[in-house]
This record gives structure tokens, C-alpha cells and sequence, in this order.
């Protein structure tokens, strides 16, 4: 248990003023918990982690020359895109998978993970956002990337990529319209999720702070396998050069919510 790594920070040059995340990009767990009652091929599915996305993470840190902050554990031990008071921060049922581990799971059980488990990583991408922003005087652009399932519920989705977001457009709008500059691709607006999550790793650790952000999500047959992973590291990276360029998005400003007023405001 005390060699499990909740967390793993890619190096990269912290001058450049830009972070990547990649909250679901693992599917590892620790020991103690075997593979929480499930059969092995859970952890090939969604379920478990973000298809595609550690090895996007990694490509893009490298030929960015970039820092990345990397979930080290499954979302189905505890789930790091989420605030520690959701109900859904520890799923007993995922797109019908019943997670025998979670449940029934005791409070200190819940505790627990949460302070051994999801604490290390945000405080990993506290630290690393805090160097970047140490490091050039100036609010970092942060990034994270998330990827989505083709269909849900037998229903195929027809986005290629897609940018969620709450209400700070600044890194949204350039994303987009770079994005959109292929016309061979479909890229969605908050699809198929809406991005206002309270207390989530961009609500937190952006929202609040007023640092520019946005969240991509990439549909997961287009990164499954090598080709496709490196197809979008080289149309990504010099999207996000070209916006980490852009003076505006290294400046504080902090926005309301549409999940509703913060306790910080």
C-alpha cells in the first residue's frame, strides 16, 4: 500500500506557463482491494479509467515541453473529477457494472479514501499549477483532457471531440474555433456533458481561482490504440502552443458559476 503512487507528475518546463491534467488516466489499484469484485475485463471499459487519455497526456507534455499532473488510480475506487461531498464520488453501480467493493462501504472506508486517494492527487495539481504561476509571475493555462464513449445506451454520438466548460470562455472560444478550423471534424459545445460540475477538478482548481481553463473530451475509438493517440497529440499540440500564446489567457479573472455562488466569492 505505501509504494501505490496516487499521483504521477510528467516533468516539463514550468516557464512555458502551461498545465495539463489528466484526472482519469489510469486504471490501477492498490492491492489491498484486489480488483474490488469484478471480472479483469471491467478494466479495459470506460468504467475504469479515460481510454486513450494517459498516453495523449504523455505525447503532448513531451513535444509541448510541459508539466502534467496524471490520476494514479481507477475512477471506480474513488473518482478525482468530483468534490468530496458528491454521492457519485465513489459509484456502486456504473453503466450497469455493480461494483461489489463499493457496497456496501462503511464511512471510514469512505474517509479513507478520499484522504489517501483523491487528497494526494489534488494537492499534486495544487502544487504543479502553483509552480507553473510561481514560475512566470502570470496565471498558468491549464488544460485537461478526458475522453468519451462513442455511444451511450446504443445511442452513437457523432461528436469527434469536444470542449466543456462553465462560464470562463477565454480558453473555450480559441479552442473551439481551432478546433472547428477542420471541417472533417464534429466538435460539440458542453456535449455530451455539460461542463459546470461543482467542486470538480476545474471548479476548483480554475473556477475559483480565476485561472483559464478548458476541458477537452476526445471519443475514445479515435485514441484507442497508438496511431490514434499520436494522430491527436500532433493536431492538439499546436492548438494548445498557439493558445498559451495568447497573453489573455495568462491573466487572472474570475467569473460566477453557473452551479451558483462559491464560498469564496
Amino acid at each position: 500500500m505505501n509504494d501505490f503512487k496516487s499521483f504521477e507528475i510528467i516533468s516539463g518546463n514550468r516557464d512555458k506557463g502551461m498545465v495539463i491534467l489528466g484526472d482519469h488516466a489510469m486504471r490501477h489499484l492498490p492491492e489491498r482491494y484486489g480488483r474490488l469484485g469484478l471480472p479483469e475485463t471491467a478494466f479495459s471499459r470506460h468504467i475504469a479509467y479515460d481510454i486513450g487519455i494517459e498516453g495523449l497526456c504523455r505525447k503532448l507534455s513531451a513535444r509541448l515541453g510541459v508539466p502534467s499532473v496524471l490520476g494514479g488510480f481507477s475512477r471506480l475506487l474513488i473518482d478525482p473529477n468530483r468534490g468530496e461531498d458528491d454521492p457519485t464520488l465513489i459509484m456502486k453501480i456504473s453503466d450497469g457494472a455493480i461494483i461489489p467493493g463499493n457496497h456496501p462501504i462503511t464511512e471510514e472506508e469512505w474517509d479513507y479514501r478520499i484522504e489517501a486517494f483523491h487528497r494526494p492527487y489534488h494537492r499534486a495539481v495544487d502544487e504543479t499549477i502553483a509552480s507553473v504561476a510561481e514560475a512566470t509571475g502570470k496565471a498558468p493555462l491549464v488544460l485537461s483532457l478526458h475522453s468519451f464513449t462513442p455511444a451511450w445506451k446504443g445511442v452513437p454520438r457523432p461528436w469527434h471531440a469536444s470542449v466543456l466548460w462553465d462560464s470562463d470562455e477565454r480558453a473555450v472560444v480559441p479552442l473551439l474555433a481551432k478546433l472547428r478550423a477542420d471541417t472533417n471534424f464534429v466538435i460539440g459545445d458542453n456535449e455530451p456533458y455539460d461542463g459546470a460540475l461543482r467542486n470538480d477538478t476545474m471548479y476548483r482548481h480554475c473556477m475559483v481561482r480565476g485561472i483559464p481553463h478548458a476541458l477537452l473530451e476526445v471519443r475514445q475509438d479515435l485514441i484507442g490504440d497508438e496511431a490514434g493517440i499520436s494522430e491527436w497529440a500532433e493536431r492538439l499540440a499546436p492548438i494548445f502552443s498557439a493558445m498559451n500564446d495568447d497573453p489573455a489567457l495568462h491573466e487572472y479573472k474570475r467569473y460566477p458559476s453557473r452551479t451558483g455562488p462559491d464560498d469564496e466569492a
